[in-house]
């Protein structure tokens, strides 16, 4: 439909109205709120423990590529070393210490690596909550609208049932 000059909705003023935001301010909010989720995170991750700070830079580090590659170097020459490829002297021929060193250093990887995941299915348990909470929420707040349009729609004399899209 074009709207002619005389019709009192074409002003400039009006068109820019329409050209805003519905909710002018809900774009306000939604950088509140995230403004709110930085600020959390941010108080969350000054509350962490020291243990809980080492915990998590062990296990990025034992997670990367670098430390890989630490360990192809230093076990490929412990075993070059102890095979006799390299002219140095034998420390540990049969290996044992090797294992040894291994089996301690895989002890202490997977307890790093547990604390790093009680840690991060606590922080999801809390996500989780506040989804529930979110969702509790919006379900609430839909309900109210839906009995504000059944009644709106009853004071204009719809009926809803005949409408097939409600």
């Amino acid at each position: 439909m074009a709207r002619h000059s005389s019709d009192p909705t074409s002003t400039p003023k009006a068109e820019s109205l329409r050209s805003q935001d519905v909710y002018p301010h809900q774009s306000d909010i939604v950088e509140r709120n995230i403004h709110a989720l930085l600020r959390r995170q941010q108080q969350e991750e000054r509350q962490r423990s020291l243990q809980d700070k080492i915990a998590d830079a062990v296990t990025k580090f034992t997670g990367s590529m670098p430390f890989v590659y630490l360990h192809l170097l230093l076990f490929g020459a412990w075993i070059a070393i102890n095979l006799g490829w390299l002219p140095l002297p034998k420390f540990d021929p049969s290996f044992v210490i090797l294992a040894m060193v291994a089996s301690v250093e895989a002890i202490f990887l997977s307890t790093f690596v547990l604390i790093t995941q009680n840690r991060m299915t606590a922080l999801a348990d809390k996500r989780a909550n506040l989804d529930l909470q979110i969702s509790l929420l919006a379900e609430h707040e839909i309900t109210r609208l839906l009995k504000l349009v059944a009644g709106i729609a009853e004071r204009t004399g719809m009926d809803l049932a005949q409408v097939p899209e409600l």
